[in-house]
């Protein structure tokens, strides 16, 4: 998808028909930059694109219901229609399209505002150059480009782009990041599956023995329990995020107040060890088991090994294991009736018998090759079984030392805690009782989760033994045999593309955090590196003490987090498609981002870094800036990619407004300029410079 065009039309502060906005999207000046002050109209502009796609606009974009120019509705007569619209222009697949969505308000005889419905109308570019009406709704072409749920990742406003990385956020990245790669047309085929694996059941059921019945109804009591617990689990995970938002809250109030902002700041430096000390103890865990499971068994194999030795010592005693010539190759001097001298070795002749008296003294080359391979074999059991031992120790010891660690700073936790529960100061102590009580429940929350989750378990467990027992039932009819065997195939299908599934979600995942992390570390000075949970929470890590700790990183890093995530998302997006031409991934040859201030929180390296590396990322780049922001670290690293400039130029309805300007090349422009009829108001003028 690129972009061409966008023309407003009494939209916002865009008075009356601007002039068409012309985008760039050369291969090497890629980028568009749109220059304004405060309140000149850049969000508009940004929200203009979104308002025509989807119908959608950002957390800054206020008053949503009032988008008609206030100028053009008080220059309107009663009953007269003001018509407010927005149209932009994009390509795709070699296909041109424009787009436009108009709404239209009338102001009655009490100059009561009335608003009419928003109405959304698309024409495609046919190679004859007309323009035509799709036979398919515009909602549906837009939704095959470029899905709602992922639009905000090419449309953002820079000043809360941070929001991203807020913990309540998570699901809507993992809905987009699904989206990305396809993988609801996998959930919906199990879906399909199971529900023919139900209508198959039902149908065993039918034609099916008594004991297959009975079976069968136990099966399906038990998964609608699963399905219960799931819909429970669900819930919690919504009222677990909520808990920890008010505790945020409640501990930021407590933070506040001067009278224990040290002790509290301690107490939340004792809460990152402890949670970062309880991961690692989950981890060393872990690791404990790998151990057992993999190497856990030579330790009992000492016994057998010692018995092995006993056999082998015993062989070499008889002779059986005696190095030279070999049974087989005596028997073969035998057969041929030739010794390797040359002599006859017929039968009953004196050569004849010596050379068989060989065989009582000859071991077997096969026994002998055998037993010495075995031997270094089981000495290879006996040094892992060690191994094992050394392995096992320390992994113990380091679970000894973490637990320790861990009693001490919980201990200490627990101590600020009745400290500030017992505080004289009211509000304190008030603030420290509702924290318990918010922790309380958490815990409670989480104890639940943990007992569905066993639960599940169990029940999948006694699952798959109905179904082994289902399906060793005695198939007496022959439709009872083909509707199992559709039964076993259908699980088969679903258990397959689950596994498809969690395999490309996994994949996808670790390899846009390596991505995240590469993109972070070119912008940021800082040593953290930013991590994507399996739930895709994104955060920032530090591993200075050689443990993994989490990062309270300010409002600037978690704005060069979040691009750094959208960045690595186009990013990796694209190089995934190509590698696999999926055709349920939606179309990644062309990525467009429009940014509205994305350089607000940040220092002049970090400023400059983004600069550098946003243009190379996106195919399209649409920034939208105020002057203070378009400093020379930016204007130093975006300049060669600029391929079309526009300002908007502010007229302020405010007596004695003070002007201002932004030099551009070698040209003065206006930023904003005193309105001469009283409206406040925005022009668009292109910038004109040799490139």
């Amino acid at each position: 998808m690129k972009l061409t065009s966008i023309k407003l039309c009494n939209f916002r502060s865009f008075y009356g028909k601007t002039p068409e906005i012309i985008l760039a999207g050369g291969d090497v000046r890629n980028t568009t930059m749109i220059y304004g002050s405060n309140g000149a109209g850049k969000t508009s502009i940004l929200n203009a694109f979104t308002w025509v796609l989807y119908e959608k606009f950002s957390a800054a974009f206020a008053s949503t219901e009032q988008l008609v120019n206030k100028r053009a509705i008080a220059e309107s007569q009663p009953s007269q229609p003001v018509e407010c619209s927005v149209e932009i222009g994009w390509e795709h697949e070699s296909i041109r399209y424009r787009a436009k969505r108009g709404c239209r308000v009338y102001k009655n005889q009490s100059d009561i505002i009335e608003a009419g419905k928003t109405q959304l109308t698309m024409w495609l570019g046919g190679d004859d150059g007309q323009w035509k009406i799709p036979n398919q709704l515009p909602e549906e072409i837009i939704t095959q480009i470029l899905p709602a749920s992922l639009h905000q990742y090419f449309f953002f406003d820079g000043e809360r782009i941070e929001e991203i990385v807020r913990s309540d956020n998570k699901a809507e990245i993992a809905e987009a990041i699904r989206t990305f790669l396809g993988v609801e047309v996998i959930e919906l085929s199990i879906k399909h599956l199971k529900d023919a694996k139900k209508s198959l059941e039902t149908e065993l059921k039918n034609i099916g023995d008594a004991e297959t019945k009975q079976l069968l109804t136990q099966q399906e009591k038990q998964e609608l329990e699963i399905e219960i617990i799931n819909k429970r689990q669900t819930e919690i995970n919504q009222e677990l995020a909520h808990q920890q938002t008010f505790k945020k809250e409640v501990s930021n109030k407590l933070r506040e107040l001067s009278a224990v902002k040290e002790l509290q700041e301690r107490k939340q430096n004792l809460e990152s060890q402890r949670d970062s000390l309880r991961e690692e103890l989950k981890k060393t865990r872990e690791n404990l088991k790998k151990v057992i499971s993999a190497r856990g068994y030579t330790v009992l194999l000492s016994e057998t090994t010692a018995k092995f030795r006993e056999i082998f010592t015993d062989l070499k005693q008889k002779g059986e294991l005696t190095a030279g010539i070999s049974r087989e190759f005596v028997n073969d001097l035998l057969n041929t009736g030739r010794c390797i001298c040359g002599a006859d070795l017929k039968e009953g002749t004196h050569t004849h018998f010596h050379v068989k008296n060989l065989m009582k003294k000859a071991g077997s080359s096969t026994v002998e090759e055998t037993a010495i391979r075995m031997s270094a074999q089981v000495d290879e059991i006996d040094k892992q079984a060690i191994s094992f031992w050394e392995e096992a120790d320390r992994e113990q010891a380091r679970i000894k030392q973490l637990k320790e660690n861990l009693s001490q700073v919980e201990l200490e936790l627990d101590g600020i805690q009745e400290q500030l529960r017992k505080d004289p100061n009211e509000e304190i102590s008030s603030l420290q009782k509702r924290l318990d009580e918010i922790e309380a429940k958490i815990d409670e929350l989480n104890r639940e989760q943990g007992a569905n989750q066993q639960e599940v378990s169990h029940l999948k467990t006694d699952i798959d033994a109905l179904i082994k027992q289902i399906s060793k039932q005695k198939q007496n009819e022959e439709k009872q045999s083909l509707a199992q065997r559709r039964i076993n195939a259908t699980q088969d299908a679903i258990e397959r593309l689950a596994e498809v599934k969690n395999r490309q979600e996994n994949q996808f995942r670790l390899q846009l955090e390596q991505r995240v992390q590469e993109i972070f570390s070119e912008i940021s000075f800082t040593p953290y590196v930013p991590k994507i949970s399996e739930k895709y929470e994104l955060s920032l890590v530090e591993n200075t003490t050689g443990i993994e700790a989490p990062v309270a990183a300010s409002t600037g890093e978690n704005q060069v987090l979040s691009l750094s995530f959208i960045a690595s998302i186009i990013d990796k997006v694209r190089d995934w498609s190509e590698k696999r031409k999926m055709m349920m991934v939606p179309d990644s040859s062309t990525f467009p981002i429009v940014m509205d201030s994305p350089f607000g929180s940040l220092d002049a390296n970090s400023r400059r870094h983004i600069a550098r590396t946003i243009p190379k990322l996106a195919n399209q780049l649409i920034v939208l800036v105020t002057k203070t922001q378009w400093r020379v670290e930016v204007e130093e690293e975006i300049a060669d990619k600029i391929g079309k400039e526009y300002v908007l130029v502010y007229y302020s309805s405010k007596p004695n407004c003070e002007q201002d300007f932004i030099e551009l090349g070698r040209e003065r422009y206006a930023l904003v300029r005193q309105s001469l009829n009283g409206f406040e108001y925005t022009e668009i003028v292109e910038v004109e410079r040799e490139r």
